[in-house]
């Protein structure tokens, strides 16, 4: 089976920074190539906004023409869309979360969906937000690599990270500078803490990276307005690392009753108060066991179940 993933690649030297900046894509792919035998080319979108995306239009179809593809997988709405202009091959879309959770966006991923051949999304959550629900859905989050994201001695990692063992560290899940990921609250709650316990910022790391500094780190902190399904949580969770965060997304149901993860209103005086929890909780969690239905191996196969479904295979 052949699939042309189509994705935003706006952001910089797309092709070699692929697996940092679309890592929940890459390692999707990776599990459907090796347990599936299923082959992938990508199309990177080049431009922003409607007009940005619609210019390539030309290119994709182009690229659909003279590729092989049996399918589309498109990631977020707007390549779905653009993929369904493009084409004559069937489109599988997958949602993720900014474009449902944008009242505009969510009126675009609405009405895309009812062209689309099937539509995926990684929360029952979000799938609940679209205003309007087609019978050709799936939710399926995304998975998470068991491989690739596991626990390490703190005192290793911190070693590799050049971090203090004498100190406290928490990770925030993504940039500082994302609106949607809200650090100001973070920010503000961590001025109740003091200066002896260190906030951390996500960016710019590769999957082994990440893990490493999920290890080295003494809890994870997401203060996000709004997610789909936040992959970061679920790969903490793969590592046993306290977590603390809002009640975005579905990390409520990937959380649980896991003791050492806490949800978190957006007062900064609840959430200094459940990192202090978190900290005190001072071991692994149990997460890892918590998530194993997660593991990408099984996710694989449910997308893979898919792409079946729509090709009649």
């Amino acid at each position: 089976m052949n699939v042309l993933i189509v994705c935003s690649g706006n952001f910089p030297d797309p092709e070699r920074n692929f697996n940092i900046h679309q890592a929940f894509i890459n390692d999707q792919m990776e599990a459907l190539n090796k347990y599936h035998n299923v082959n992938f080319d990508i199309y990177l979108i080049k431009g922003k906004g409607i007009t940005g995306y619609f210019s390539n239009i030309i290119k994709l179809r182009r690229k659909i023409k003279n590729g092989d593809y049996d399918l589309v997988h498109a990631h977020f709405n707007l390549s779905g869309l653009v993929s369904l202009a493009a084409g004559s091959i069937p489109v599988v879309i997958t949602f993720h979360g900014s474009d449902i959770n944008k009242w505009i966006m969510n009126i675009l991923s609405s009405f895309t969906s009812l062209w689309a051949d099937h539509v995926i999304f990684v929360s029952d959550n979000l799938f609940r937000k679209a205003f309007i629900k087609t019978s050709n859905h799936s939710i399926i989050p995304c998975g998470v690599d068991f491989d690739l994201f596991y626990p390490e001695h703190q005192s290793e990692a911190r070693k590799a990270e050049g971090m203090d063992n004498g100190s406290k560290y928490i990770l925030f899940s993504s940039s500082f500078n994302i609106k949607v990921k809200n650090y100001s609250l973070a920010r503000r709650a961590m001025e109740r803490l003091g200066e002896s316990i260190v906030l951390l910022e996500l960016k710019d790391r590769t999957r082994d990276q990440v893990r490493t500094l999920i290890n080295a780190c003494d809890v994870l902190l997401m203060t996000s307005f709004n997610e789909g399904s936040p992959q970061v949580i679920k790969e903490a969770m793969a590592c046993n690392c306290p977590i603390v965060s809002t009640d975005v997304g579905d990390v409520k149901e990937v959380t649980g009753n896991t003791e050492g993860c806490y949800i978190i209103t957006y007062r900064p005086g609840d959430v200094s108060e459940k990192i202090k929890q978190a900290l005190a909780f001072g071991k692994p969690t149990s997460g890892r066991e918590k998530i194993r239905h997660l593991d990408n191996r099984i996710i694989a196969g449910k997308v893979f179940d898919v792409y079946k479904k729509v090709l009649k295979i």
